[in-house]
């Protein structure tokens, strides 16, 4: 893989810490902002918002321009709204910075599954795609929990100075390496490419969605249900990222060889595995096991239905690339509201059993779809 993907990644991976740092760093923003905890949550809330909207929304406007330039400008917004949020006393200024972030975010991020695509062999998209993912996986194994603890010893100031820090490198890596050339038009292709891609896109959101619906309230089912120590916590859910990291890389290797039979057989062991989960949860030894193996067969998961919609809709990349971002940040903001209503109507377990609701309905989403395809529907 070209070493500009792994730069492309470092950003990705300055992103998704900025998504979920501040998941450690509210009470500290509301204690110094004047806000309460509740309001500080509207941070969270704005930039899922900000990512569903701006992801196919950049990808269109900015298809017309080269993809270097559209990735210098959304990198350089996301990297400014950074330091404008680490510098100001207003929390209406960082709501604002937060909306600008998610959206250069997500433009970024359509575009740069688009670029990283077209650098390299037509049949390796997979792995491509993996290369930017995990950056995405490794932010949950030592982005997050490095803001946390620049957040407890220097301040939550200083955890948005280190994303824009971050950013500088995969800025310089696009000036150096990424090609100056314009796209193709904005086209999805024929019925039965966009039929298809919708599909996929579908399965990607509900797969996501069961992800962090499950991963959100991690801590809750591990010390409640499972009876596990607090401190324990971190390292377990660095656990869940090092068995997601994993998986994508995993994935990555196999998701170029076409078929749907691999997708079909993983999903199924991972809609095992939630049920298994949610089964064992009290039981501390296989509830430690099923952290790493949900971790690693969701994101294989995920990235290979994520890899499939950029095969799909190869004829318009960076559209597809948006379309991709958007489905995996619905997924993104469903499953923690879906798991939360499970919280108030079972307890603590109940997000896994959503997580494999969720598991369910994609993977009979996915056989329907293929048998409509069989049965020449125009759904394959």
């Amino acid at each position: 893989m070209p070493l500009v993907l792994y730069l492309l990644g470092l950003a990705v991976f300055a992103q998704a810490t900025s998504e979920f740092m501040l998941s450690g760093l509210g009470p500290d923003i509301a204690q110094d902002l004047g806000v309460s905890i509740p309001t500080a949550g509207w941070l969270t809330s704005a930039f899922a918002a900000g990512m569903i909207v701006g992801a196919p929304a950049i990808a269109v406007l900015g298809a017309r321009w080269p993809r270097r330039r559209t990735l210098l400008v959304t990198l350089t917004v996301f990297m400014f709204a950074h330091v404008i949020g680490a510098v100001t006393t207003s929390f209406a200024v960082l709501l604002v910075t937060r909306v600008l972030a998610a959206l250069a975010n997500a433009g970024f991020l359509a575009i740069a599954l688009a670029t990283a695509t077209s650098l390299v062999r037509p049949d390796a998209k997979g792995r491509a795609t993996s290369v930017l993912l995990g950056g995405t996986t490794l932010a949950c194994v030592a982005g997050v929990p490095g803001g946390a603890v620049l957040g407890q010893h220097l301040g939550w100031r200083s955890a948005f100075w280190a994303v824009a820090i971050i950013s500088v490198p995969a800025l310089i890596a696009i000036l150096w390496r990424v090609p100056a050339r314009t796209p193709g038009p904005v086209t999805l292709g024929g019925l039965r490419v966009r039929r298809r891609l919708v599909v996929l896109l579908l399965l990607g959101a509900l797969v996501n969605g069961a992800t962090f619906c499950s991963f959100t309230y991690l801590a809750p089912v591990l010390t409640e249900v499972t009876g596990l120590a607090a401190g324990s916590v971190p390292l377990l859910l660095a656990l869940f990222g090092l068995g997601s990291f994993a998986g994508v890389t995993i994935a990555g290797r196999y998701a170029d060889r076409g078929g749907n039979r691999p997708v079909f057989v993983a999903g199924g062991i991972l809609l095992a595995g939630w049920c298994v989960f949610a089964l064992t949860a009290s039981t501390p030894v296989p509830a430690v096991v099923l952290v790493f193996v949900q971790g690693a067969l969701s994101l294989a998961v995920g990235s290979s239905l994520i890899s499939a919609a950029l095969y799909a809709g190869a004829e318009s990349p960076v559209l597809a690339g948006g379309l991709a971002t958007a489905a995996l940040n619905v997924g993104a903001a469903l499953g923690p509201v879906l798991g939360g209503v499970g919280i108030d109507l079972g307890g603590y377990r109940a997000p896994l059993w959503v997580s494999a609701a969720m598991a369910g309905t994609a993977l009979c989403v996915a056989i329907t779809a293929h048998l409509a395809a069989v049965r020449g529907q125009g759904l394959g």
